[in-house]
């Protein structure tokens, strides 16, 4: 009984060394790593959004100072072009630019032609851009009709102009109109030729 009791306890204990002897397990856990791949994704996302925001940046500042530097430039080319002029009816010198060019009329018409429209886009754009500069606009016509008849065509050539130039966003203010009717041609010929030429809105700078 003794010796049977005794063979038990040996088998007991070496089924408990054989356990403790067995290695456990280890259970790898992903979290960690999983966690690492999203916070850099995530910094790398965060690091893209910035560098593009920066780029933005970047060409919009360059693309302003290349629109200053093209508005400076045409200030300067636009002082170059001014050229002193006697006046009738203006007391002092008068300044005209060949950058502010003249627009034309069909005959006995004072409406702003289709192929007149961006010469007129040019002028308000250069106008806006010398904002000290105050611009007289004149009508004119060419020698057909009475005195009177084309003084008040002459204005209302003068004022369609300004309107135009109003709408493309030149300050009324910056503009005035006079008619000189058909009293001083650009063209004193008697002929069609001519007279297209004197059917015009012309444009002379009173101050700057």
């Amino acid at each position: 009984m003794m010796r049977k009791s005794y063979l038990i306890l040996v088998f007991v204990l070496c089924f408990g060394l054989i356990l403790s002897g067995c290695p456990k397990k280890t259970v790898m856990k992903d979290e960690p790593t999983v966690k690492k791949s999203e916070d850099i994704a995530r910094l790398e996302a965060e690091r893209a959004v910035k560098e593009k925001a920066e780029r933005e940046e970047r060409e919009r500042e360059a693309a302003r100072i290349k629109e200053e530097e093209a508005r400076k430039a045409k200030e300067k080319e636009f002082e170059r072009s001014l050229v002193a002029k006697k006046q009738p009816g203006i007391e002092g010198e008068v300044l005209e630019s060949k950058l502010l060019k003249d627009v034309h009329f069909d005959f006995d018409r004072y409406d702003i032609r289709p192929e007149d429209g961006p010469v007129l886009n040019e002028n308000a754009a250069l106008l806006m851009k010398s904002p000290a500069v105050k611009v007289q606009i004149e009508g004119h016509c060419d020698e057909r009709g009475t005195a009177e008849y084309n003084l008040a065509l002459g204005e209302r050539r003068a004022n369609s102009t300004k309107k135009y130039l109003v709408s493309l966003g030149v300050p009324p203010d910056h503009l005035s109109t006079i008619s000189y009717g058909k009293e001083a041609p650009l063209d004193p010929g008697h002929h069609e030729e001519a007279w297209a030429k004197n059917r015009r809105a012309h444009f002379v700078i009173l101050s700057k």
